[in-house]
Protein backbone atom coordinates (compact mmCIF):
# COMPACT_ATOMS: atom_id res chain seq x y z
CA UNK A 1 0.00 0.00 0.00
CA UNK A 2 1.15 3.56 -0.46
CA UNK A 3 2.62 5.54 1.83
CA UNK A 4 0.30 8.05 1.18
CA UNK A 5 -2.80 7.27 3.68
CA UNK A 6 0.49 7.60 6.54
CA UNK A 7 0.99 10.98 5.32
CA UNK A 8 -2.46 12.32 5.08
CA UNK A 9 -2.49 11.26 8.98
CA UNK A 10 0.45 12.78 10.25
CA UNK A 11 0.90 16.14 8.41
CA UNK A 12 3.12 18.15 10.97
CA UNK A 13 6.12 15.33 8.84
CA UNK A 14 5.55 17.87 6.62
CA UNK A 15 4.28 21.02 7.37
CA UNK A 16 3.75 22.86 10.88
CA UNK A 17 0.19 22.01 12.34
CA UNK A 18 -2.33 24.54 13.27
CA UNK A 19 -5.05 23.46 15.61
CA UNK A 20 -5.75 26.56 16.20
CA UNK A 21 -9.73 27.79 17.16
CA UNK A 22 -9.79 23.77 19.23
CA UNK A 23 -11.00 24.72 22.90
CA UNK A 24 -8.11 22.21 24.42
CA UNK A 25 -9.95 20.42 27.62
CA UNK A 26 -6.73 21.23 29.87
CA UNK A 27 -8.05 18.51 32.54
CA UNK A 28 -7.46 15.62 30.10
CA UNK A 29 -4.46 17.04 28.31
CA UNK A 30 -3.20 18.10 31.90
CA UNK A 31 -3.98 14.18 33.02
CA UNK A 32 -1.96 12.77 29.80
CA UNK A 33 1.17 14.75 30.34
CA UNK A 34 1.01 13.31 33.72
CA UNK A 35 1.67 9.80 32.74
CA UNK A 36 3.46 11.04 30.12
CA UNK A 37 6.95 9.88 31.52
CA UNK A 38 5.28 6.43 32.69
CA UNK A 39 5.91 3.63 30.81
CA UNK A 40 2.64 2.24 30.47
CA UNK A 41 0.25 2.24 27.72
CA UNK A 42 -2.38 4.89 28.07
CA UNK A 43 -5.77 4.33 26.66
CA UNK A 44 -8.38 6.81 26.28
CA UNK A 45 -12.37 5.64 26.61
CA UNK A 46 -15.53 6.99 26.05
CA UNK A 47 -18.39 7.50 24.11
CA UNK A 48 -17.96 7.95 20.79
CA UNK A 49 -17.47 11.78 19.41
CA UNK A 50 -16.92 12.84 22.83
CA UNK A 51 -13.30 14.30 22.01
CA UNK A 52 -10.51 11.31 22.25
CA UNK A 53 -9.22 12.41 18.83
CA UNK A 54 -9.34 15.92 19.58
CA UNK A 55 -7.26 15.25 22.70
CA UNK A 56 -5.15 12.72 21.18
CA UNK A 57 -3.99 15.38 17.99
CA UNK A 58 -3.72 18.26 20.65
CA UNK A 59 -1.38 16.35 22.44
CA UNK A 60 0.56 15.43 19.60
CA UNK A 61 0.58 18.93 19.24
CA UNK A 62 2.07 19.65 22.69
CA UNK A 63 4.46 17.37 22.31
CA UNK A 64 6.28 18.62 18.47
CA UNK A 65 5.86 21.95 20.53
CA UNK A 66 8.33 20.75 23.41
CA UNK A 67 11.01 19.57 20.80
CA UNK A 68 10.03 16.39 20.51
CA UNK A 69 10.57 15.85 16.27
CA UNK A 70 7.85 15.55 14.54
CA UNK A 71 8.69 12.26 12.41
CA UNK A 72 9.01 10.66 15.56
CA UNK A 73 5.24 11.18 16.08
CA UNK A 74 2.64 8.66 14.44
CA UNK A 75 -0.82 8.69 14.51
CA UNK A 76 -3.57 6.41 12.60
CA UNK A 77 -7.20 5.63 12.84
CA UNK A 78 -7.50 1.66 13.06
CA UNK A 79 -11.18 2.23 11.75
CA UNK A 80 -10.10 3.41 8.31
CA UNK A 81 -10.77 0.78 5.57
CA UNK A 82 -7.69 1.01 3.62
CA UNK A 83 -5.80 -0.75 7.09
CA UNK A 84 -8.50 -3.20 6.95
CA UNK A 85 -5.99 -6.39 6.70
CA UNK A 86 -3.36 -4.83 8.44
CA UNK A 87 -2.40 -5.69 11.84
CA UNK A 88 -1.15 -2.79 13.92
CA UNK A 89 2.29 -4.79 14.47
CA UNK A 90 2.19 -4.27 10.33
CA UNK A 91 1.13 -0.43 10.25
CA UNK A 92 4.05 0.42 12.73
CA UNK A 93 6.44 -1.06 10.58
CA UNK A 94 5.67 0.60 8.00
CA UNK A 95 5.80 3.64 9.82
CA UNK A 96 9.27 3.05 10.99
CA UNK A 97 10.28 2.07 7.19
CA UNK A 98 8.72 5.30 5.88
CA UNK A 99 10.67 7.68 8.52
CA UNK A 100 13.56 5.24 8.60
CA UNK A 101 13.43 4.94 12.00
CA UNK A 102 15.43 2.19 13.70
CA UNK A 103 13.55 -0.36 16.66
CA UNK A 104 15.71 1.18 19.10
CA UNK A 105 14.51 4.57 18.54
CA UNK A 106 12.44 6.53 20.82
CA UNK A 107 8.90 6.53 18.60
CA UNK A 108 5.40 8.07 20.15
CA UNK A 109 2.35 6.40 18.56
CA UNK A 110 -1.00 7.83 18.94
CA UNK A 111 -3.44 4.52 18.20
CA UNK A 112 -7.17 5.44 17.36
CA UNK A 113 -10.12 3.41 17.81
CA UNK A 114 -8.12 0.53 18.49
CA UNK A 115 -10.65 -2.27 19.51
CA UNK A 116 -11.02 -2.38 15.43
CA UNK A 117 -7.88 -4.49 15.38
CA UNK A 118 -8.67 -7.96 16.64
CA UNK A 119 -5.89 -9.65 19.39
CA UNK A 120 -4.82 -5.83 20.10
CA UNK A 121 -3.95 -6.85 23.52
CA UNK A 122 -1.64 -8.86 22.61
CA UNK A 123 0.01 -6.43 19.70
CA UNK A 124 0.39 -3.72 21.92
CA UNK A 125 2.12 -6.14 24.47
CA UNK A 126 4.43 -7.10 21.87
CA UNK A 127 5.22 -3.00 21.14
CA UNK A 128 5.16 -2.60 24.89
CA UNK A 129 7.91 -5.56 25.24
CA UNK A 130 9.53 -5.30 22.06
CA UNK A 131 10.40 -1.68 20.68
CA UNK A 132 11.06 1.64 22.37
CA UNK A 133 7.53 3.18 22.39
CA UNK A 134 5.13 5.46 24.50
CA UNK A 135 1.62 4.46 23.29
CA UNK A 136 -1.45 6.26 23.60
CA UNK A 137 -4.36 4.68 22.04
CA UNK A 138 -8.49 5.18 22.02
CA UNK A 139 -11.63 2.97 21.82
CA UNK A 140 -15.68 3.57 22.46
CA UNK A 141 -15.77 0.67 23.77
CA UNK A 142 -15.11 -0.58 27.36
CA UNK A 143 -13.82 -4.26 25.76
CA UNK A 144 -10.50 -2.64 26.40
CA UNK A 145 -10.73 -3.18 29.85
CA UNK A 146 -11.71 -7.14 29.44
CA UNK A 147 -8.00 -8.28 28.91
CA UNK A 148 -9.50 -11.77 29.58
CA UNK A 149 -5.98 -13.42 29.13
CA UNK A 150 -4.22 -10.35 30.93
CA UNK A 151 -1.71 -9.46 28.52
CA UNK A 152 -1.45 -5.88 29.40
CA UNK A 153 -1.81 -6.36 33.41
CA UNK A 154 0.55 -4.14 34.27
CA UNK A 155 1.60 -2.17 31.25
CA UNK A 156 -2.01 0.09 31.08
CA UNK A 157 -3.27 3.26 32.53
CA UNK A 158 -7.02 4.11 31.53
CA UNK A 159 -8.29 7.31 31.24
CA UNK A 160 -12.15 7.81 30.29
CA UNK A 161 -13.21 10.91 29.18
CA UNK A 162 -16.94 12.03 29.58
CA UNK A 163 -18.73 15.07 27.78
CA UNK A 164 -18.02 18.32 28.56
CA UNK A 165 -19.28 19.54 32.31
CA UNK A 166 -20.37 22.64 32.97
CA UNK A 167 -17.53 24.94 32.83
CA UNK A 168 -16.06 22.86 29.42
CA UNK A 169 -19.36 23.46 28.14
CA UNK A 170 -19.27 27.59 29.06
CA UNK A 171 -15.53 27.91 27.47
CA UNK A 172 -17.03 26.27 24.15
CA UNK A 173 -20.07 28.55 24.02
CA UNK A 174 -17.61 31.39 24.99
CA UNK A 175 -20.08 32.72 28.07
CA UNK A 176 -18.69 34.77 30.26
CA UNK A 177 -19.76 36.05 33.74
CA UNK A 178 -18.70 38.35 35.78
CA UNK A 179 -19.06 38.30 39.11
CA UNK A 180 -21.72 40.71 39.48
CA UNK A 181 -24.01 38.58 37.30
CA UNK A 182 -23.72 35.25 39.04
CA UNK A 183 -27.59 35.22 38.56
CA UNK A 184 -26.59 34.45 34.25
CA UNK A 185 -25.13 31.00 35.49
CA UNK A 186 -28.64 29.36 36.32
CA UNK A 187 -29.90 30.35 32.95
CA UNK A 188 -26.87 29.30 31.25
CA UNK A 189 -27.05 26.10 33.61
CA UNK A 190 -30.38 25.22 32.40
CA UNK A 191 -29.53 25.65 28.67
CA UNK A 192 -26.89 23.22 29.97
CA UNK A 193 -28.59 20.49 30.72
CA UNK A 194 -31.19 20.82 27.87
CA UNK A 195 -28.03 20.73 24.88
CA UNK A 196 -25.25 18.21 27.13
CA UNK A 197 -21.85 17.93 26.44
CA UNK A 198 -20.80 16.53 23.63
CA UNK A 199 -18.58 18.98 21.81
CA UNK A 200 -19.76 18.97 17.94
CA UNK A 201 -23.09 19.45 19.45
CA UNK A 202 -22.86 22.10 21.73
CA UNK A 203 -21.18 24.08 19.02
CA UNK A 204 -23.96 23.35 16.52
CA UNK A 205 -26.90 22.21 17.89
CA UNK A 206 -27.93 20.37 14.64
CA UNK A 207 -29.91 17.80 16.31
CA UNK A 208 -29.42 15.60 13.12
CA UNK A 209 -25.82 15.21 14.29
CA UNK A 210 -27.09 13.66 17.73
CA UNK A 211 -29.56 11.52 16.20
CA UNK A 212 -26.46 9.97 13.83
CA UNK A 213 -24.32 9.73 16.94
CA UNK A 214 -26.81 7.27 19.06
CA UNK A 215 -27.70 5.39 15.70
CA UNK A 216 -24.10 4.56 14.80
CA UNK A 217 -23.88 3.19 18.45
CA UNK A 218 -26.41 1.31 18.36
CA UNK A 219 -26.39 0.01 14.88
CA UNK A 220 -22.19 -0.25 14.71
CA UNK A 221 -20.87 -1.08 17.79
CA UNK A 222 -23.68 -3.26 19.20
CA UNK A 223 -26.05 -4.59 16.54
CA UNK A 224 -23.64 -4.70 14.00
CA UNK A 225 -20.88 -6.25 16.64
CA UNK A 226 -23.22 -8.81 18.68
CA UNK A 227 -25.02 -9.83 15.24
CA UNK A 228 -28.33 -8.75 17.11
CA UNK A 229 -31.42 -9.82 14.56
CA UNK A 230 -34.31 -7.34 16.06
CA UNK A 231 -32.29 -3.80 15.60
CA UNK A 232 -35.80 -2.00 16.85
CA UNK A 233 -35.28 -4.16 20.44
CA UNK A 234 -32.33 -2.67 21.07
CA UNK A 235 -33.80 0.81 20.12
CA UNK A 236 -36.67 0.59 22.09
CA UNK A 237 -34.81 -0.36 25.01
CA UNK A 238 -32.77 2.71 25.28
CA UNK A 239 -35.72 4.76 25.16
CA UNK A 240 -36.48 2.78 28.22
CA UNK A 241 -33.35 3.61 30.22
CA UNK A 242 -33.82 7.43 29.21
CA UNK A 243 -36.94 7.50 30.48
CA UNK A 244 -35.60 5.70 33.57
CA UNK A 245 -32.85 8.39 34.08
CA UNK A 246 -31.92 8.13 37.87
CA UNK A 247 -34.60 5.14 38.32
CA UNK A 248 -33.60 1.66 40.00
CA UNK A 249 -33.84 -0.54 36.80
CA UNK A 250 -35.60 -4.04 36.85
CA UNK A 251 -34.37 -6.40 34.23
CA UNK A 252 -37.60 -8.64 34.68
CA UNK A 253 -39.43 -5.33 33.99
CA UNK A 254 -38.57 -3.82 30.69
CA UNK A 255 -38.37 -7.99 29.65
CA UNK A 256 -42.11 -7.98 30.32
CA UNK A 257 -42.34 -4.55 28.43
CA UNK A 258 -40.49 -5.10 25.99
CA UNK A 259 -41.52 -8.98 25.78
CA UNK A 260 -38.23 -10.39 26.15
CA UNK A 261 -36.37 -12.90 28.02
CA UNK A 262 -34.88 -11.59 31.41
CA UNK A 263 -31.37 -13.01 29.92
CA UNK A 264 -31.59 -10.69 26.81
CA UNK A 265 -32.50 -8.13 28.64
CA UNK A 266 -29.68 -8.29 31.19
CA UNK A 267 -27.53 -8.85 27.99
CA UNK A 268 -28.83 -5.00 25.92
CA UNK A 269 -28.24 -3.72 29.59
CA UNK A 270 -24.60 -4.43 29.65
CA UNK A 271 -23.92 -3.83 26.02
CA UNK A 272 -25.06 -0.20 26.37
CA UNK A 273 -22.96 0.23 29.90
CA UNK A 274 -19.97 -1.27 27.33
CA UNK A 275 -20.76 1.73 25.03
CA UNK A 276 -20.99 4.06 27.66
CA UNK A 277 -24.33 5.19 26.72
CA UNK A 278 -25.48 4.67 29.88
CA UNK A 279 -23.86 3.99 33.90
CA UNK A 280 -25.08 1.81 36.36
CA UNK A 281 -24.54 2.34 39.90
CA UNK A 282 -25.21 -0.69 42.47
CA UNK A 283 -26.97 -0.05 45.92
CA UNK A 284 -24.46 0.47 49.33
CA UNK A 285 -24.75 -2.38 51.49
CA UNK A 286 -23.42 -5.77 52.16
CA UNK A 287 -22.59 -8.18 49.40
CA UNK A 288 -25.86 -9.85 48.54
CA UNK A 289 -28.09 -6.41 48.34
CA UNK A 290 -25.53 -4.93 46.07
CA UNK A 291 -25.84 -8.34 43.98
CA UNK A 292 -29.48 -8.73 44.33
CA UNK A 293 -30.62 -4.97 44.24
CA UNK A 294 -31.49 -3.60 40.59
CA UNK A 295 -29.08 -0.72 39.45
CA UNK A 296 -30.05 3.03 38.97
CA UNK A 297 -29.16 4.00 35.38
CA UNK A 298 -27.60 7.63 34.56
CA UNK A 299 -27.34 8.54 31.09
CA UNK A 300 -24.02 9.20 30.01
CA UNK A 301 -24.78 12.86 28.07
CA UNK A 302 -27.79 14.87 28.86
CA UNK A 303 -28.33 15.84 25.12
CA UNK A 304 -28.75 12.09 24.12
CA UNK A 305 -31.36 12.34 27.17
CA UNK A 306 -33.55 14.77 25.98
CA UNK A 307 -33.03 13.74 22.40
CA UNK A 308 -35.22 10.60 23.39
CA UNK A 309 -37.42 11.97 25.98
CA UNK A 310 -37.61 15.27 25.28
CA UNK A 311 -36.35 18.16 27.52
CA UNK A 312 -38.56 17.39 30.98
CA UNK A 313 -38.03 16.55 34.54
CA UNK A 314 -35.27 18.82 35.33
CA UNK A 315 -34.60 17.32 38.82
CA UNK A 316 -33.57 13.81 36.56
CA UNK A 317 -31.22 15.64 34.66
CA UNK A 318 -29.47 17.35 37.61
CA UNK A 319 -29.13 14.18 40.07
CA UNK A 320 -27.46 13.00 36.17
CA UNK A 321 -25.17 15.83 36.43
CA UNK A 322 -24.16 15.16 40.33
CA UNK A 323 -23.20 11.96 38.86
CA UNK A 324 -21.27 12.29 36.17
CA UNK A 325 -19.77 15.35 38.71
CA UNK A 326 -18.65 12.70 40.94
CA UNK A 327 -18.46 9.38 38.80
CA UNK A 328 -14.76 9.13 39.65
CA UNK A 329 -16.00 8.64 43.80
CA UNK A 330 -17.59 5.06 42.91
CA UNK A 331 -21.12 6.44 44.39
CA UNK A 332 -23.55 4.00 45.45
CA UNK A 333 -26.94 4.37 45.98
CA UNK A 334 -29.00 4.03 49.44
CA UNK A 335 -31.95 2.25 49.87
CA UNK A 336 -34.08 1.40 53.18
CA UNK A 337 -37.62 0.58 53.60
CA UNK A 338 -38.65 1.95 50.34
CA UNK A 339 -36.51 4.92 50.79
CA UNK A 340 -33.82 6.10 48.68
CA UNK A 341 -30.41 8.57 48.90
CA UNK A 342 -29.08 9.51 45.70
CA UNK A 343 -25.10 8.84 46.48
CA UNK A 344 -23.01 7.35 48.83
CA UNK A 345 -19.27 7.69 47.75
CA UNK A 346 -16.09 5.43 48.41
CA UNK A 347 -15.08 8.35 50.48
CA UNK A 348 -17.94 8.12 52.84
CA UNK A 349 -19.49 10.90 51.65
CA UNK A 350 -23.55 11.31 51.23
CA UNK A 351 -24.69 13.63 48.49
CA UNK A 352 -28.61 14.22 47.87
CA UNK A 353 -29.59 16.15 44.98
CA UNK A 354 -32.22 18.10 44.70
CA UNK A 355 -33.00 20.66 42.26
CA UNK A 356 -34.68 23.29 43.61
CA UNK A 357 -36.68 20.63 46.06
CA UNK A 358 -36.91 19.23 49.38
CA UNK A 359 -36.11 15.97 51.01
CA UNK A 360 -39.11 14.07 52.12
CA UNK A 361 -39.63 14.09 56.23
CA UNK A 362 -38.53 10.25 55.68
CA UNK A 363 -35.16 10.57 54.04
CA UNK A 364 -34.15 13.64 56.12
CA UNK A 365 -34.67 10.77 58.88
CA UNK A 366 -32.22 8.31 56.86
CA UNK A 367 -30.27 11.39 55.91
CA UNK A 368 -29.69 11.95 59.47
CA UNK A 369 -29.46 8.67 60.58
CA UNK A 370 -26.65 7.81 58.07
CA UNK A 371 -23.15 7.62 59.08
CA UNK A 372 -20.97 9.55 56.86
CA UNK A 373 -17.77 11.64 56.98
CA UNK A 374 -19.31 14.25 54.79
CA UNK A 375 -22.89 15.06 54.07
CA UNK A 376 -24.06 17.48 51.17
CA UNK A 377 -27.53 18.62 49.87
CA UNK A 378 -26.69 19.73 46.28
CA UNK A 379 -29.56 22.35 44.61
CA UNK A 380 -28.14 24.38 42.50
CA UNK A 381 -25.27 24.80 40.63
CA UNK A 382 -23.38 27.34 43.02
CA UNK A 383 -23.78 24.03 45.23
CA UNK A 384 -21.13 22.31 42.71
CA UNK A 385 -18.03 24.11 44.20
CA UNK A 386 -18.40 21.43 46.98
CA UNK A 387 -18.64 18.67 44.79
CA UNK A 388 -15.16 19.86 43.31
CA UNK A 389 -13.73 20.22 46.90
CA UNK A 390 -14.06 16.40 47.18
CA UNK A 391 -12.54 15.70 43.97
CA UNK A 392 -9.69 16.49 44.89
CA UNK A 393 -9.64 15.61 48.88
Amino acid sequence: MSSEVYYQYNPWWEEEIGLGGIIPRSEYLSRMEKVFSEKAIVILTGLRRVGKTTLLKLFIGDLIRKGIPARHIFYISLDDYSLEKKSIIDIVAEYRKIQKLRIDERVYLFLDEIAYKDQFHRQLKNLYDQQNVKIYASSSSSSVLKDKKAFLTGREIVLEVLPLNFEEYCDFRKLEMKKREDYLKESFFEEYLKIGGIPEFVLTQNREYLTTLVDDVIYKDIVAFHGIKNPQGIKDFFALLMERVGKQVSINKIANILKMSPDTAKRYLQMFEETYLIYLIPRYGKLNERILSPKKNYAADLGIRNLLTGFRDKGALFENYVYLTIKSLEPRYIYQNGIELDFFTQNKVLIEAKYGGELTDKQKELFEKTKAKKKLIIDNIHDFESLKALMIE
